[in-house]
């Protein structure tokens, strides 16, 4: 098939490596991809040059310059101009079907489905509107809400990256046989094992007993939680290995110094994906301290991938991808001290360490969660649209 993939993404995190591995993936399988992202129109070939940089497009350009009104008019304007793009780019390249990774206030695959009579699938990662009115600030709610649930119906068809993700949609009033749930996935490379040791050399780790937490690091993932185990008395010479960045940082810092557990705190900054295995091999917990109700979080498959130990909360959109005591342990969310009591219960368990890590990977390798698996699910979806 030939694929329009259309996005708005302009950040180079996880957002960037979900486009970067499902182009690729659906490339491998031998369909022809176009992507037209706000940058410029390329081939997945282009975005795999393209290095991870966490704080590209991070409150940058007119979103740290502008009102939240006037920005948010913008951001429906942008529709036009990269409707004017992407009806280009379909005029050269016929596409089969067009694939969106949605966006709040933005149109352009909707308006070329509507004047081209193509099939949109719309890949949704979060309830847009909901989370920006509750974490960025939202101006023009209604009109947001509108937008987003008019892209919804819109769609021929809608992956929603977890069931609670996909419960917001059913009650907009999509019809269930236009949504398939697919959550996110690792690539076939990290499915290797990782070489830990290097990073425990780098970082002066030695055979330290380590904790582990991989992303770009904003207040909500709790992971300031991990430093107050680190303060108490079963925390006391266990040490934390933070790998990537991010605006929670700073302040994770100073509360280190505060705790007197600065000199356990290390931070790798931004690593690269083909790095990330070795650093994850390194744990010997992997830690999802807190998530949002409705995310996929990629962390969590290359988590499994590794065949690490991973304690994380206990809510849908976790325990439908892990089964407590089988693959992870999970804790009561926003429990403080059920996160500090599972840490403390596994920290001195290093058969259920072992157990939980091999659970788990094999769980990731028999239902395929992996990008070639997700770029499979996608083409029966597409053929079935297209038939």
């Amino acid at each position: 098939m030939r694929i329009l993939y259309s996005h708005r993404t302009k950040s180079s995190d996880g957002q960037f490596v979900h486009i970067r591995a499902l182009t690729e993936a659906l490339a491998a399988l031998g369909h022809e991809v176009l992507i037209c992202g706000p940058d410029a129109i390329s081939s997945p070939e282009d975005l795999g040059q393209q290095p991870l940089d966490a704080g590209a497009g991070e409150k940058k350009g007119l979103a740290g310059m502008l009102p939240k009104p006037a920005y948010e008019a913008a951001e429906y304007a942008y529709s036009l101009h990269a409707y004017q793009r992407l009806q280009k780019a379909a005029q050269k390249f016929v596409p089969d079907i067009i694939y969106e990774r949605a966006n709040l206030f933005y149109n352009a695959g909707k308006w070329l489905k509507q004047s081209q009579n193509l099939p949109l699938i719309l890949e949704v990662n979060a309830p847009l509107a909901e989370e920006r009115e509750a974490h960025g600030g939202l101006w023009l709610k209604s009109l947001a809400y509108k937008q987003e649930q008019a892209l919804w119906r819109a769609a021929n068809h809608i992956l929603p990256v977890s069931t609670p993700l996909a419960d917001r949609i059913r009650k907009a009033g999509i019809a269930d046989n236009k949504i398939t749930i697919i959550p996110n996935g690792v690539l076939q490379s990290q499915l290797h094992k990782g070489q830990g040791k290097s990073v425990r050399a780098r970082y002066q780790l030695g055979n330290k007993f380590v904790l582990g937490f991989t992303g770009f690091v904003r207040d909500w993932h709790g992971v300031d939680r991990v430093l107050h185990w680190l303060a108490t008395p079963q925390g006391q010479g266990v040490h934390f290995l933070l790998v990537g960045d991010g605006p929670a940082i700073p302040a994770l810092r100073q509360l280190a110094e505060k705790l007197i557990v600065a000199s356990r705190f290390h931070i790798t900054g931004v690593v690269q994906r083909e790095q990330l295995s070795d650093h994850i091999a390194a744990f010997d917990i992997a830690l999802q301290p807190r998530v949002t109700e409705y995310a996929s979080p990629l962390k969590i498959f290359d988590y499994m991938a590794q065949g690490r130990a991973i304690i994380a909360p206990d809510q849908p959109n976790i325990s439908e991808i892990l089964d407590h005591d089988k693959q992870a342990l999970l804790f009561t969310p926003d429990q403080d001290q059920a996160f500090f009591a599972t840490l403390d219960r596994l920290k001195n368990d290093a058969e259920k360490r072992t157990a939980l890590g091999h659970g788990a990977r094999k769980k990731l390798q028999d239902r395929n969660m992996t990008w070639a698996g997700n770029a499979k699910r996608v083409t029966r979806i597409a053929k079935t649209l297209l038939a």
